[in-house]
Formats: C-alpha cells, sequence, structure tokens
C-alpha cells in the first residue's frame, strides 16, 4: 500500500501552507493510499519528519514550504538506505529549486502537479556533514543575504540581493581564497565565488544557462577583483546568465572542489548562513528523486 508524509511549515507564505494543506491532502489522495500530514513547529522539525519518512519506507515525502522547509526535508531523506520520492510545494520568497525544476511557483498549482507529474532524478550537494540543494556562496552574496531584512524579501524577492549585493561590492575589499578542484586551482582575492547546482540562483532563473538539476556538475563561478563601477557591469551579467562577455568571471564545472581561506569566513548555502571555510563540496548526482514536470 503506497504512502506518503506531506510536511506543512505553517508560517511559511504568510500562512498559505495553513490554508492549502486540505487541498494538498486530498490532491495526494489521488496518488497515494495513505496520506500523513505533518505540521512543523521549530527548526529541524521537518529533517525529522522526513528521517522517520525514509526509516519507515514512506514512498514519497512532499515539502510545503519555502526553501528552508525544502532544504531540511532533503537533509532528511540524503544517504538514507531508502529515499522516499520527493514532492515540493514552494510557499518561500525565492524558490530556487521549485524554479529550477519547473515546478509552478503559485501553491494551488504546484499541489495540483503533484498529482501525476512524472518523477525525475535530480543531483543535490554536500559539504561536510551538510547537504545542499541549489548554492554555495562565499564572499560578498553571503554578506549580502545577512543584510536583506525579512521586508525586504517580502516586497522586493530576488531584487533585494541584488541590492545588496551591488551595496557590498561597494562597502568591501576582496577576500583571500583558496580553491582546488581537478579542473582548476585558484590562489588569490575574490570579492565572491558561486558554487550551484541548478540555473536558478536567488530567483534569477538563467543564472547558470548550461546547468542542468540532474547533470552531475557543480557550476563554479569565480568573480575576479574588481572595483564599484566594473561590478555595475559583471554583476548582472553573473545574475542573468549572460557571461560570453564578462571578462571579470571565470567559470568552469567540476564534481568536487576545495575552497579555504586565511580568514575566518562564513558561506552561505540555499540562502542561509551555514558555516564557515574551509569546506569541500561535491555533488551527489541524481541522487534524489522528484515529482515535477519535465518542463
Amino acid at each position: 500500500m503506497s504512502k506518503a508524509m506531506l510536511i506543512i511549515n505553517p508560517s511559511s507564505g504568510k500562512e498559505l501552507g495553513k490554508k492549502y494543506a486540505e487541498f494538498a491532502e486530498g490532491t495526494l489522495a489521488q496518488r497515494f493510499a495513505t496520506v500523513d500530514v505533518r505540521f512543523t513547529e521549530k527548526e529541524l522539525d521537518a529533517t525529522e519528519f522526513a528521517r522517520t519518512a525514509s526509516h519507515e519506507h514512506y514512498d514519497a515525502v512532499v515539502a510545503m514550504g519555502g526553501d528552508g522547509t525544502v532544504n531540511e526535508v532533503i537533509t532528511g531523506i540524503a544517504e538514507q538506505d531508502h529515499r522516499p520520492t520527493l514532492g515540493i510545494v514552494p510557499l518561500g520568497t525565492v524558490n530556487d529549486l521549485a524554479r529550477a525544476l519547473h515546478i509552478p511557483t503559485d501553491a494551488r498549482d504546484a499541489i495540483s502537479v503533484l498529482e501525476d507529474a512524472p518523477i525525475r532524478p535530480f543531483d543535490i550537494g554536500k559539504y561536510g556533514s551538510h547537504y545542499f540543494m541549489n548554492v554555495i556562496a562565499v564572499g560578498l552574496i553571503a554578506d549580502a543575504v545577512e543584510e536583506v531584512s525579512v521586508e525586504q524579501k517580502t516586497s522586493l524577492g530576488s531584487v533585494a540581493y541584488f541590492i545588496e549585493g551591488l551595496k557590498a561590492f561597494k562597502d568591501h575589499s576582496p577576500y583571500p581564497l583558496i580553491l582546488r578542484a581537478k579542473e582548476k586551482t585558484f590562489d588569490g582575492e575574490t570579492p565572491l565565488l558561486i558554487v550551484s547546482l541548478t540555473n536558478s540562483v536567488g530567483g534569477f532563473e538563467s543564472f547558470a544557462k548550461d546547468a542542468r538539476v540532474d547533470d552531475g556538475l557543480l557550476h563554479v563561478f569565480l568573480v575576479k577583483q574588481l572595483g564599484f563601477f566594473d561590478a555595475l557591469q559583471a554583476l548582472p551579467k553573473l545574475l542573468t546568465g549572460d557571461l560570453s562577455n564578462a571578462d571579470q568571471i571565470e567559470y568552469f564545472t567540476t564534481t568536487e572542489v576545495e575552497i579555504e581561506s586565511d580568514e575566518t569566513l562564513s558561506i552561505n548555502a540555499d540562502g542561509d548562513t551555514a558555516g564557515e571555510l574551509p569546506i569541500t563540496v561535491r555533488v551527489l548526482p541524481q541522487h534524489l528523486n522528484v515529482i515535477a514536470p519535465t518542463s
């Protein structure tokens, strides 16, 4: 008998989780014989619920919330002996993984997809004992994200990160960084390093135009040392994926990269501050399956 667990963050998306809980449960009941609904109350609840779903051999686990909720659910099922198929109902501000997977950002439409959409494989990333689904950032974006207020996220969405990123380029010096990968090494100063799994970063869906959710690659963007006016030219190209004439940006793909610094630098994973350097980042190719449209 097939069974699914629906994990809802009731505070996401102006409490849309509560509003659409019954509709989501009913939709999943068209596909699964049993639907178990769980509401999160605190941080890491979603991880514990998802881990239970893995241990008890649920067929699917559906994350209904923002990117943080989706990240917690992925953390709960990654590298388990049994990994349920993932479903996503995006209720956050940015919803990068949902965008990359062509899952509608409208909650009702996303729930409807769960009834009969196909199952597809996708990559996730790992650093240390932590997992990420979209992006690792070191440098000014990591600093900028910490400056974006809840009010900015709500009113401006991804544009808020762009604005704070420009401020950071103006106000900060580049950082010393050491990067080692089979394809490239770097030892110098940079204002920004981004390691992406998908084409969508910060809500900009053409960030890495060549990235695919199941290509088994890390897409690495290294911004060279540049001044504020250079940043005015480089940052829009970085965010829109127009890198053909962006001399200030080095781009390569790999499956594993070591990152360290002589300074204490924070890292940002999937939009949240998540530890400090040094880290080794690697891709887990086609590690999970997800209910999502093919295009």
